[in-house]
């Protein structure tokens, strides 16, 4: 479980990142500029909404300790591939989707640390590990937004290289991404039975709120259908290898996966059995 923790988790989310990375473009960062309020919103939706509607669901349904740090540190982390594809198969705007997930991927560089440090002390007090933002925060550098960056790199200098490595870069990412959430699981299995009945409908519900909430939003603001949907799901679609990776680093437990990492592991199924019936309902629109 120590290589598990120590090595396989950091590198395993390293790679799923630079899978990312080498679909992403420089122009993917310019971008933003063109979607003009689609961005702005979005990014809003991620950056504030988010953590707001999950800071209301732990609260209504009662989440205690690293539980409860768990899934807010859940609701600090950006979409990640995982949205983008969720994004395409909806039919949205692809482009934006993977603006704001570039962009949001930078930012929470300085944004998850901080947000990690009052969530802890919060909803933990005086049981409260120590946290080191600027610690946390070069963790995160190295993990992911440096192979994010090297990924970019690839595709810039070499575009067919990158689009030889992409395809089974994506179905690697994939499978480690299994593999993390099944590990996250079975490392707190008690933990896990214990709380599947207060937790999996929290994490149901926290994904179903701020899908619909950032299409509506999207909606008064009176954004195209397929902005709309792209925003949609860029709210309502979290990165839960992120998540699980950094709950060992947060507790300073390196011997197993720690509880702070299972409701990103839970939401890691659960996501998909909300965003899947939402989006062939978009797709029919």
């Amino acid at each position: 479980m120590d290589i598990l923790v120590s090595v396989v988790l950091p590198l395993g989310l390293a790679f799923i990142m630079f899978s990312l990375g080498i679909g992403l473009t420089l122009a993917d960062f310019r971008r933003v500029v063109s979607h003009g309020w689609a961005f702005v919103i979005g990014l809003g939706c991620q950056m504030l909404l988010v953590p707001l509607v999950a800071f209301a669901v732990v609260l209504a349904f009662d989440l205690q300790g690293e539980i409860a740090v768990g899934v807010m540190l859940l609701s600090f982390c950006p979409g990640g591939v995982t949205s983008n594809l969720i994004s395409k198969l909806a039919k949205g705007d692809v482009a934006l989707s993977v603006s704001l997930t570039a962009v949001v991927s930078l930012v929470s560089i300085a944004t998850v640390p901080l947000l990690v440090a009052w969530a802890v002390v919060f909803f933990m007090g005086s049981e409260a590990p120590r946290i080191s933002v600027t610690t946390l925060s070069i963790a995160m550098f190295l993990i992911t937004t440096l192979p994010v960056g090297v990924g970019v790199l690839i595709r810039h200098v070499s575009p067919a290289t990158a689009n030889r490595i992409e395809p089974r870069a994506m179905v690697l990412s994939s499978a480690l991404f299994v593999i993390i959430v099944v590990a996250a699981i079975a490392a707190n299995w008690d933990l896990f039975v214990v709380n599947l009945a207060s937790l999996g409908p929290a994490l149901i519900v926290l994904n179903a709120a701020l899908m619909l909430l950032g299409l509506n939003i999207a909606g008064v603001a009176k954004r195209p259908w397929q902005e709309r949907k792209t925003i949609s799901v860029e709210t309502g679609v979290q990165n839960s290898t992120v998540a699980i990776t950094l709950a060992p680093l947060i507790t300073g437990v390196v011997t197993e996966i720690p509880a702070m990492g299972l409701p990103a592991a839970v939401y890691g199924v659960t996501m998909y059995a909300v965003a899947l019936p939402f989006v062939l309902w978009m797709r029919s629109k």
